[in-house]
């Protein structure tokens, strides 16, 4: 079970967090400049994931922006990075050559997105198609209304 998904660029501004697991504000803090230490600090010839507390940290790097997923620790690591390299591939897709500004600015897009890729921290729908489909049916009614 996916426990939070931060988005977070290499100077550790969050871009986008959801969290699956209640935490306290004060405790979503902590973890985001813990997760962002954890992570940036490991060198590149290591693996991209690494037991954190009693959970797994698994993160991919896209340019300037890592994608980090809180996992439980009996999580498929390999599987955790595909989702998180088809996250981007939406992404991609739908916003034309993804950049953080776009994740900045339709950061309410970005949520549409990953609620139709996770559901309470589990993934629903793994084709691509049919995400993006439903991305575009959504904005379809929202300029109809």
């Amino acid at each position: 079970m996916i426990r939070f998904l931060l988005l977070q660029n290499r100077q550790g501004k969050t871009r986008l967090s959801k969290w699956y697991v209640p935490y306290e504000d004060s405790e979503k803090q902590a973890i985001q400049i813990e997760c962002h230490k954890v992570v940036t600090q490991r060198e590149a010839k290591f693996t991209n994931f690494v037991e954190w507390r009693t959970h797994k940290l698994v993160y991919r790097r896209y340019a300037g922006l890592f994608f980090t997923l809180c996992v439980d620790v009996n999580d498929n690591e390999l599987a955790c990075l595909e989702s998180i390299h088809l996250f981007v591939e939406v992404l991609d897709q739908y916003f034309g050559n993804v950049c953080e500004l776009d994740l900045v600015f339709n950061f309410h897009k970005v949520f549409v997105i990953l609620d139709e890729y996770f559901l309470a921290g589990e993934v629903m729908e793994t084709s691509k198609k049919e995400i993006l489909s439903r991305v575009h049916e959504i904005d379809r009614l929202l300029e109809a209304s």
